[in-house]
């Protein structure tokens, strides 16, 4: 079984998207969290990513749990719409933070407008509550956004909160952490 966390700004269009996570590598980089250059140690796509670095370390709960040696150990910067939620037993509720009603029903099948960036928004059709998707509340972390920095097989090692509390600040909005665990490799 291999595993992604995935950082996740709170906030469906992130502005500037692009320079921003640009700026979020080189300081991942110029704190070794992750190498410079690019190599195949993604998951997804051409499988292209930014290498574990010796710097992880410090930014993992349990180090000792870092991917190193490992083939598929990289960082993968997202940038386009994605929804991220965990794949194996997400429930889809959600809950409306004005009324505080089950909405998920409803909100999960705004995703068709979500992603096709028709709307960043979903109304609560139970009092009428508007706010960009990640506002609402959700049981099981799931973000959905233009950006995102899959971290692969980082799952059991964790991510300090010092580590998190810096990420936000770099993107300028708070973050969600999503684990998707991938059955199989």
């Amino acid at each position: 079984m291999s595993s992604q966390s995935i950082i996740v700004p709170k906030q469906s269009t992130v502005p500037f998207h692009e320079a921003r996570a640009r700026a979020i590598l080189r300081w991942l980089v110029r704190e070794k969290v992750v190498q410079e250059a690019l190599s195949t140690c993604g998951r997804t796509g051409n499988r292209m990513g930014y290498a574990l670095g010796e710097g992880a370390r410090r930014v993992a709960l349990r180090p000792e749990l870092l991917p190193f040696g490992e083939p598929v150990n990289g960082l993968e910067v997202m940038l386009k719409r994605c929804i991220y939620t965990p794949t194996n037993g997400f429930l889809e509720e959600a809950g409306c933070p004005q009324c505080r009603r089950e909405v998920g029903e409803p909100l999960f099948e705004s995703l068709e407008e979500w992603m096709p960036a028709l709307s960043d928004n979903f109304t609560c059709p139970l009092c009428g509550f508007e706010d960009d998707i990640n506002g609402f509340l959700y049981l099981q972390p799931c973000a959905f956004s233009n950006l995102g920095f899959i971290f692969n097989n980082w799952g059991d090692a964790g991510f300090t909160q010092a580590f998190l509390d810096s990420f936000a600040d770099w993107l300028d909005q708070p973050v969600a952490v999503v684990r998707v665990e991938h059955v199989g490799g």
